[in-house]
């Protein structure tokens, strides 16, 4: 099946994917009068009275907005709010189909950080859960931190989805191989939003910095190289390749355990792989086209492989996050989400594998008992935390 071709068939009969529906009639006097005026004014006291009611009177507690400002949409780029529009209509309809949240999108005509800030803030009081989506770095990092004091739920998707799904596979994919993730050499290609997310919450995990490489497009990053520019690349280089060592990716991949690719196709080749150390795990998550492709990869050694596409084995994919994490951060009313809560996502969905294996190290999207495990990990962890 042509899938370009189709979708936009799809997108054009059916005008977009999502619609509001109503929950109660409206078809009586009585009907609008419970609904509308005169009845409505009284939630509205009751709101006043205590702004916590919303949750109570409203559809507030079950409502994310999917906000972007179309700065970094998929692998296409700065394509802006207009263009952004199919991706968070795709992910509102996700969070309807599996966690029965209520999501609406909402594209942003300005890139500037200050203005997108404000904006959020001052839609906030609509909506139980903020998800962030396709702001490029290093904005976002900026955008997500400055709303962490809403007191609701404020995650970035593309940083910290992405970072609790590839934890899980490689939680699965270190018992394939029998290593552990406190030895394993471990090399990132793309020091954007995604690769700085896995970075961190690898740490968090038990990786060791100093076992850690990563490289953007210009090679091995390292504290006191000239061209890095960025703030958050300036941290990176603090935070990993402790003996700053230099070159190219060919260079760091050379007896690494793991390659976690967040960049573009075709960056690692045959010769790369046979380079690493023996049972090496390829995370190659690039799309729409992978780093190195699953069969290239596995011929030159490769023990496990992963890649964001759905034709392949082991798919890494934010929907195994995002629905479930919502989900139970809305039903516990979490103020945020937390580096635990995330860690305790990635090990429920680690969890659902009970024997793994080189082609199976993480659950299918289409699993229906994933948002349910993930968002009752989120709850506990929350409850821990007592958010």
């Amino acid at each position: 099946m042509d899938y370009y071709k189709e979708s936009l068939k799809l997108h054009e009969q059916k005008k977009g994917k999502i619609a509001i529906s109503l929950k109660v009639p409206l078809k009586t006097r009585d009907d609008l009068s419970l609904a509308y005026t005169p009845g409505v004014a009284e939630p509205c006291r009751e709101i006043a009275k205590n702004k916590e009611n919303a949750y109570k009177y409203t559809f507030k507690g079950n409502t994310v907005a999917v906000i972007s400002d179309g700065s970094a949409v998929l692998g296409l780029g700065n394509i802006g709010a207009e263009a952004s529009l199919p991706v968070m209509e795709g992910k509102a309809a996700l969070f309807r189909e599996f966690a029965d949240i209520d999501a609406f999108p909402i594209c942003l005509a300005s890139q500037e950080v200050q203005k997108t800030i404000e904006t959020i803030k001052n839609i906030s009081p609509v909506f139980g859960g903020i998800n962030l989506e396709d702001f490029k770095a290093p904005e976002c990092f900026a955008i997500e931190t400055a709303l962490q004091d809403l007191g609701i739920p404020v995650m970035h998707d593309d940083q910290h989805g992405t970072a609790v799904v590839v934890l899980a596979g490689l939680i699965n994919a270190l018992k394939v191989v029998n290593k552990k993730i406190s030895n394993v050499k471990i090399v990132f290609s793309g020091a954007g939003a995604a690769g700085t997310a896995i970075f961190k919450l690898l740490l968090s995990y038990g990786a060791r910095s100093e076992n850690i490489l990563i490289c953007d497009t210009k090679g091995i990053i390292y504290l006191g190289r000239e061209d890095i520019g960025d703030s958050v690349k300036k941290e990176l280089a603090q935070l990993s390749n402790i003996k700053r060592k230099k070159g190219s990716l060919a260079d760091a991949l050379k007896e690494a355990d793991i390659f976690i690719g967040v960049s573009k196709k075709d960056v690692v080749n045959e010769i790369m792989v046979k380079n690493m150390a023996k049972d090496a795990i390829i995370f190659a998550m690039a799309n729409p086209d992978p780093e190195i492709l699953p069969n290239i990869a596995k011929t030159a050694g490769a023990a496990v492989v992963a890649t964001g596409r759905s034709d392949f084995p082991n798919q890494v994919n934010n929907a195994l996050a995002f629905p479930g994490i919502f989900r139970g951060a809305l039903d516990c009313r979490a103020t945020r989400i937390t580096e635990k809560m995330k860690i305790a996502a990635a090990e429920a969905l680690a969890g659902m594998i009970k024997k793994p294996n080189a082609e199976l190290i993480i659950p299918s999207v289409l699993d229906r008992k994933v948002v349910g495990v993930v968002a009752d990990a989120v709850m506990d962890a929350c409850g821990k935390e007592k958010l």
